[in-house]
């Protein structure tokens, strides 16, 4: 087998530095359609619960940042599920070291201000930015990003 120059010197890196190199810090999920709002938020959380002490791992000071990310995530899901584009709930949780972003979509509509959205009011003030991106699918992508 022949390898590029790029990959010669991949390999000759530390096997420690391959993993940090290869190592993804990000999770995702999909709940279908068949789950009502309240049902997806349940299922979206109990996967957050299991997985980001995974994503986390080794990084100091992140218990608390962890049950913001859970929070917030349930209450994006809670106006995604309810406000769907696509069939499916597409969630991604991400961590690079200094925050936790939390992503959810596809929404039909753009993001309703925290007076029209009570449960906002919660992500609002857990988080240190909140937006959103045109989906894939050509709804609204959602995101917040939870400091440590």
């Amino acid at each position: 087998m022949t390898l590029s120059p790029t990959e010669r010197r991949l390999q000759a890196l530390p096997s420690t530095m391959w993993q940090h190199l290869t190592m993804d810090r990000d999770i995702t999920f999909t709940i279908g359609p068949e789950a009502k709002p309240v049902d997806a938020m349940a299922r979206a959380t109990a996967f957050a619960r299991r997985t980001l002490p995974m994503l986390l791992k080794d990084a100091p000071g992140t218990a608390v940042a962890a049950g913001s990310a859970i929070k917030v995530l349930a209450e994006l899901v809670d106006i995604t599920a309810r406000d769907r584009h696509s069939t499916d709930v597409l969630g991604r949780v991400a961590f690079d070291g200094a925050h936790i972003t939390v992503s959810v979509g596809e929404m039909s509509s753009s993001l309703p201000s925290p007076d029209e959205e009570p449960g906002l009011y919660l992500v609002r003030g857990l988080t240190d930015d909140i937006g959103q991106y045109g989906g894939d699918e050509g709804g609204h992508v959602t995101w917040a990003s939870v400091p440590l």
